[in-house]
């Protein structure tokens, strides 16, 4: 018994194994063909393997020629039946998958994509969604380089009138003072020196922006407390906080550690310091404060500049943003707030604005040191 059912076994896998590898050739010699052809080879290897380990069993066991005639067509059936629905489904998945191409083909042309409204496969509802999020993220890639072109277009104009004004101030007093006309030179050199410091800076802020956005702004990271950080901040722009008559408060700063660059950092705190200054009116204040929360180390700035617009919100931190449509507003070039961001953002931080009562505060994340 033993032994005939190990015969069964072995002419079985005899006639399976030669059923499939003439299948592995077909699929070999078929690969480029239609979906639905594979399928089916797959259908036909199938019930051919079938076929044949039943055929050699009934053959090794001889069967009648009535038995073996019943067997062959059940198994002719199977074949017929099994091969129209493996070209059923081919056609729907080959259907699904030149829809697919198609929407594709317009991500390619227009970039919007549509998926189909059903895909055969879950494989193919997978791939849909994949090209659906990267449609989504091409656009707003497409959107964030528009609008970065704009503010960069905008940033040259504005930069261009910042310094083609001073300049020519500078050489109407130059001619003044070559001509013999100037009443007082010494005020023309006073006049003279202050343009120069100013597009100085100007330049200074141009080449600080093109290092942050160019990715090659070299950090010198060190451990320190915010405690000295803020102090440091708050004694450079005390000077100018007493001309605008704005007072400063830096009461709600708590000594948490942080590893920054001291130097970059403190420019971080300086130009939100100054925009608060100048943003604020007389008799104002502008607070800073520095708390632990989680693991990061939350800067914030304070003013009293009643607001700023929620259209606005969003672009604050644009290079060229100014926060007014005028020429020669008092924000100056509006690169300083895009610096804030780059330098924060290379310490692995973020920064933010939103708005309070009478005013907005600026925050700045930080890691905290390990």
């Amino acid at each position: 018994m033993l032994a005939d059912t190990l015969l069964i076994a072995l002419y079985s896998a005899a006639g399976a194994a030669g059923a499939g590898l003439l299948g592995l050739l077909a699929l070999r010699v078929l690969r480029r063909r239609s979906v639905a052809v594979s399928l089916a080879v797959v259908a036909v290897v199938t019930v051919a393997a079938m076929l044949a380990g039943t055929m050699l069993v009934c053959w090794a066991m001889f069967l009648s020629d009535h038995d073996l005639w019943v067997v062959t067509m059940v198994c002719a059936m199977a074949t017929v039946v099994s091969l129209g629905v493996a070209l059923l489904l081919g056609r729907s998945v080959v259907r699904g998958s030149r829809e697919l191409a198609e929407a594709t083909r317009a991500l390619g042309d227009d970039g919007g994509f549509t998926p189909p409204t059903a895909a055969p496969t879950a494989e193919l509802a997978e791939l849909s969604r994949e090209l659906a999020a990267t449609s989504a993220r091409l656009a707003a890639s497409r959107e964030r380089e528009r609008t970065l072109e704009a503010s960069r277009r905008e940033l040259v104009a504005w930069i261009s009138h910042d310094l083609r004004t001073p300049l020519a101030g500078i050489q109407a007093m130059a001619e003044a003072l070559e001509d013999g006309l100037a009443g007082d030179p010494r005020a023309y050199h006073a006049r003279i020196r202050a343009e120069v410091g100013r597009m100085s800076a100007m330049v200074g802020d141009l080449f600080e922006l093109s290092r942050i956005q160019a990715g090659v702004l070299a950090l010198s990271p060190a451990r320190m407390s915010v405690y000295d950080l803020v102090g440091d901040a708050l004694a450079g722009v005390d000077a100018l906080a007493r001309e605008h008559g704005v007072r400063l408060v830096g009461d709600g700063v708590e000594p948490v550690p942080v590893e920054v660059d001291g130097r970059e950092m403190s420019r971080v705190l300086a130009n939100l310091l100054v925009n608060a200054i100048r943003r604020t009116p007389a008799d104002g204040t502008v607070a800073v404060a520095a708390r632990s929360e989680a693991d990061r180390v939350v800067l914030s700035v304070t003013d009293g500049c009643g607001g700023i617009p929620p259209d606005d919100l969003p672009r604050v931190f644009d290079t060229g943003w100014r926060g007014t449509d005028a020429r020669t507003p008092p924000g100056g070039a509006g690169l300083g707030l895009a610096i804030v961001r780059g330098i924060v953002e290379a310490h692995r931080g973020s920064a933010v604005v939103h708005n309070v009562p009478g005013g907005c505060r600026f925050e700045v994340r930080l890691p905290v040191a390990g």
